[in-house]
């Protein structure tokens, strides 16, 4: 299992190329920002492109305060051409960004489900408007890390949700019917999320965690060279809790056709003659929970 510190240092890493997006896009010399704390209101800036000291990194920005403090609080994007002389903004930061010899600097909330979860800066070290047309640029890469980081988190979160079920399933001596029903079904949906997933990471810990559910029947472990191919075991995880052809190829993203093709497979493979069948001899064999 992953240390518990790897959703946050993904989610950073996830940052930090969104920074080099963001001045690629803008043309801006100098990009950071950061995310916002679990435990706080403000920013803490982690990742950087462009800057010339350290002085940034590691500051916490709060709520209201400066102008990422009132992107925060505003959750709309906000520039200025000249930071420490701008009577709009508050002064906590000005140290700092002077140290840095940033003058115009632009911001952009990160927001992940309706709230904001970071931001977004580019900066000049001239005291120059940043227009509009840079600003907006600034809110697409914000909108795209957004997604992404919704993505990571919705994901995380289900594989959580599937690594307990593995654990409480494995401890248990004689899981009810409905229990494993409740199996079948994480572990159907576990195999058809793990195709959406790009990161071969979290991809290989989903893979992991199937592996742990289909095993968990008590069962001896299957002959390797026996296995049905990742694919038909897609398929077949989802035919086993009652999916036809036509949700399952929806499911996973395939025609009707090859959810026919994979499972005509799997029986031959496994020498059976009808979906149920299918399924019985997969679970006998260890291969579905």
């Amino acid at each position: 299992m992953a240390a518990p510190h790897a959703p946050a240092a993904r989610e950073r890493e996830t940052f930090q190329t969104a920074v080099g997006r963001l001045r690629r896009a803008t043309g801006l010399p100098v990009a950071f920002g950061g995310l916002v704390g679990s435990r706080s209101h403000g920013v803490t800036l982690t990742e950087f492109s462009g800057t010339l000291t350290g002085v940034l990194r590691g500051l916490v920005v709060s709520s209201g305060n400066g102008l990422g403090g009132r992107v925060i609080t505003t959750a709309r994007p906000g520039a200025v051409d000249d930071y420490t002389a701008d009577p709009r903004i508050s002064h906590e930061y000005d140290t700092p960004v002077n140290v840095e010899g940033l003058r115009a600097i632009a911001a952009v909330p990160v927001t992940v489900d309706g709230a904001v979860s970071g931001v977004l800066y580019g900066g000049i070290r001239e005291p120059l408007s940043i227009s509009d047309r840079v600003v907006d640029a600034m809110t697409q890469v914000a909108l795209r890390l957004g997604f992404e980081l919704s993505v990571r988190r919705e994901v995380e979160r289900r594989l959580a949700e599937m690594e307990t079920a593995a654990i409480t399933r494995a401890a248990r001596e004689s899981p009810t019917a409905g229990e494993w029903e409740a199996v079948r079904q994480a572990h159907a949906e576990l195999r058809a999320i793990t195709q959406d997933v790009a990161d071969d990471g979290i991809r290989a810990r989903l893979q992991d965690v199937c592996d742990r559910l289909a095993g968990s029947n008590g069962r001896a472990a299957p002959d390797r060279a026996s296995l049905l191919s990742p694919r038909e075991l897609d398929v077949l995880a989802l035919v086993a809790v009652g999916c036809g052809n036509a949700e399952t190829g929806v499911r996973l993203g395939i025609r009707p056709e090859t959810v026919k093709s994979y499972l005509r497979n799997a029986m031959r493979k496994l020498g059976t003659h009808t979906r149920m069948e299918t399924v019985v001899a997969a679970r006998r064999r260890g291969l579905l929970p």
